[in-house]
């Protein structure tokens, strides 16, 4: 029943003294716990217990690792390719000096917080800041900005590797805003379980370690390729970009739908929290892409 309160949380964004609220208000959630209504609904402070002993543990990657087995056992094996994509999580902003700042990006604590563990506490010095780019919106003349948008935000990374025939989500990791996500591809992100060897991504993902790596473990690149600086984009390379593209805009759908339907935000400190937190969004989400596949199986 608790890990279902976290299903619950990890769905619809819900604090703990939110969730405990809406359990005892909801009757949908109520039958999904399988309470009745004279049932006594576990308090805030209990989810928070269960949720930092499954954090101590490291149990979100079994579970997830459990789940997927599970598909795979039911039919939907790690098919057609993959797709790497990593998109950024908000947390809420740390308004530290800039002499705090210096101490926790070179690993250290600050001396002013060493005497003040109730401040130390509540301060995040594993999430990092990182400036977001976006294309600029046109003016209504039509014409476009001749610069992009820079959007900062600090808060940390879901680095996700989905398969292309089902879209679930096979591999994960957590991190930084900061962290660059090309190396991230190195790092596990991949499933050498997949019955294909296509790897599609973004030009963040292509470097000479990347490619190297890839031949090595017998995967075939689709990742974009960058412009050469100081010229046009050739032709060539453009359609080839676009065609991956078509491919690989399905990662985005995953990020879509967690942070328009799941709307994910960090609310915890610490990247071992944080790292709970998404790898719950990532499970909920294989979850509900399974219900999703069987109705569409059955109609």
């Amino acid at each position: 029943m608790m890990f279902k309160i976290l299903v619950i949380q990890a769905t619809n964004n819900l604090a703990d003294e939110r969730a405990e609220f809406l359990i005892n208000d909801r009757l949908s959630f109520m039958r999904f716990l399988g309470l009745g209504l004279s049932d006594r609904v576990p308090d805030a402070r209990t989810i928070w217990l269960f949720r930092e002993k499954l954090t101590k543990a490291g149990a979100i990657k079994t579970l997830f690792e459990r789940f997927d087995a599970t598909l795979r056992q039911a039919g939907f094996i790690a098919m057609s390719g993959q797709i790497v994509d990593a998109s950024l999580i908000a947390a809420p902003r740390q308004r530290n000096k800039d002499d705090d700042k210096k101490a926790i990006k070179e690993g250290r604590i600050p001396e002013d917080w060493k005497d003040k563990p109730a401040k130390l506490r509540q301060k995040d010095r594993d999430a990092r800041w990182t400036v977001k780019f976006t294309k600029a919106k046109p003016r209504e003349d039509g014409s476009t900005p001749p610069v992009d948008l820079a959007i900062p935000l600090f808060g940390y990374q879901n680095h996700i590797s989905i398969d292309r025939g089902f879209g679930f989500i096979r591999r994960w990791t957590a991190t930084d805003a900061a962290a660059y996500e090309g190396r991230r591809l190195r790092e596990g992100l991949l499933d050498k379980a997949n019955t294909a060897s296509g790897i599609w991504a973004d030009t963040a993902y292509r470097s000479v370690a990347n490619e190297v790596f890839l031949a090595k473990n017998g995967f075939v690149s689709h990742i974009h390729r960058k412009k050469p600086k100081g010229r046009t984009m050739p032709e060539v390379i453009r359609r080839a970009n676009n065609a991956k593209s078509r491919i690989r805009s399905c990662v985005e759908h995953v990020f879509a739908a967690q942070k328009e339907r799941m709307d994910l935000f960090i609310r915890t400190i610490g990247i071992a929290r944080a790292t709970i937190k998404i790898g719950l969004a990532n499970l909920v989400y294989n979850i509900k892409r399974l219900i999703f596949l069987r109705r569409a199986a059955v109609a």
